[in-house]
């Protein structure tokens, strides 16, 4: 018997009559003879409420005490999800994190799935019930609930359908698939029927908002076929209408450039006049890197005089503050003139193609030149090119970008 793992987003969740309407898609696939697991956000808004709460009540909260506040919201919804299903006929429970268990770090708030104990559901699931499991919630060692961040019930719900050998993972929100690009930038944006897990983690870490970055990376670890969909149409998971993520041998024609994505929550940092000596670069980014501040786009310039150059690289807008205020601590800086830009965007091309085809680098400058949009900072990896551009071009760059790559919906 196939056993799937269905999972519903907030939106797809939003209240009780969109609650009755997934359950109508869990009940649709047992009566096609599935073992069904359920996987639930917190209904629409709800998550953001309770973080209020918490700030209301206490600016610098106890983050174990946070994730206990925030973490009730898809305690309501996996319960909500059970009643709606026995209404049906079917035989279903909730679960919580905690009575799985699915141990996680404890680093809370951002915590990661260290193990899930499936002995339990596979009991009940063999038995015929569908089991709903609350999404984004773990137990960590000290028996304390913890929380898996922002989207971290995609996360659980790939983890999930590791633990459990399930077929696929099905993703239900409010789009129907993976698009080439935004549907809101161009109109003419084409749903792609599959993608690599590689291309899809490049389009998540890029800016793309279908799939949280870390639920891929365990779906290409963990070899989890996903897929998503839309809860607001009528057909399931099983009759296959989303963007199957999948492995790329499963992908028997692949196209050069899949995916244009842009990234609005880009800073640029910019260092003239940088000692250039031995292990200068350690000592820049050594305090970002011990403020957790990631560091995307690179680019040091050549020395002409053989004494200081300038660096300049690219970390998000939410980390500028803390980013300037490191290095501004930074003693070997102290004669640099460190600035700040926020106004930029990153855009990339995304294709597995690009691993055996050349010229796409040179399509995407001649494209934006001809636009007249200067590039500011480049990166590349074996299967996208990125560029940091001001951010007034986005719209102008994405459009020209996609038909340049031919990628309009027939």
């Amino acid at each position: 018997m196939t056993r799937l793992v269905l999972k519903f987003g907030g939106t797809s969740v939003a209240d009780p009559d969109r609650i009755e309407k997934a359950a109508d898609k869990v009940a649709a696939e047992v009566a096609r003879g599935h073992q069904v697991a359920v996987v639930v956000s917190a209904m629409a808004g709800v998550t953001n409420q309770l973080i209020d709460y918490c700030r209301k009540i206490s600016p610098l909260h106890d983050a174990r005490e946070y994730d206990a506040v925030v973490a009730s919201g898809e305690n309501i919804t996996s319960g909500l999800m059970a009643l709606a299903l026995q209404k049906r006929g079917i035989a279903a429970r909730s679960w919580q994190g905690w009575q799985v268990p699915i141990t996680c770090t404890d680093m809370h708030g951002k915590a990661r799935i260290l193990d899930i104990d499936r002995t339990l559901m596979d009991e009940r699931l063999n038995s015929g019930e569908v089991a709903v499991l609350a999404g984004f919630q773990g137990v960590t060692s000290r028996n304390r609930i913890t929380t898996l961040g922002r989207g971290g019930s995609d996360t659980t719900a790939v983890a999930l359908a590791a633990a459990l050998g399930a077929e696929r993972c099905d993703i239900y929100t409010d789009v129907n698939g993976v698009y080439t690009t935004d549907p809101r930038i161009v109109p003419q944006a084409r749903k792609l029927d599959k993608i690599s897990y590689e291309e899809m983690l490049e389009m998540a870490s890029l800016g793309a908002k279908v799939l949280q970055t870390r639920s891929v990376e365990m779906a290409m670890k963990q070899n989890v076929p996903v897929q998503v969909l839309s809860s607001f149409e009528d057909p399931i998971g099983s009759d296959f209408p989303g963007t199957l993520v999948t492995r790329e041998d499963d992908i028997v024609e692949h196209q050069v450039v899949n995916g244009i994505t842009y990234t609005k929550d880009e800073a640029k940092i910019t260092l003239i006049g940088v000692p250039d000596i031995p292990g200068m670069a350690a000592k820049i980014f050594g305090p970002l890197a011990d403020a957790a501040i990631n560091v995307d786009m690179i680019v040091q310039n050549i020395a002409e005089d053989g004494k200081s150059t300038d660096v300049t690289f690219t970390v998000t807008g939410t980390d500028l503050q803390r980013a300037m205020e490191a290095l501004n601590k930074c003693e070997e800086l102290k004669n640099t003139d460190i600035r700040s830009d926020e106004s930029v965007v990153k855009v990339s091309v995304v294709g597995i193609g690009m691993r055996s085809h050349a010229g796409v680098a040179q399509t995407m400058f001649k494209t934006l030149a001809d636009k007249g949009i200067n590039i500011q900072v480049i990166s590349t990896s074996e299967i996208k090119v990125s560029v940091l551009l001001a951010a007034e071009y986005t719209e102008l760059a994405v459009r020209s970008l996609h038909a340049a790559y031919g990628l309009e919906s027939k």
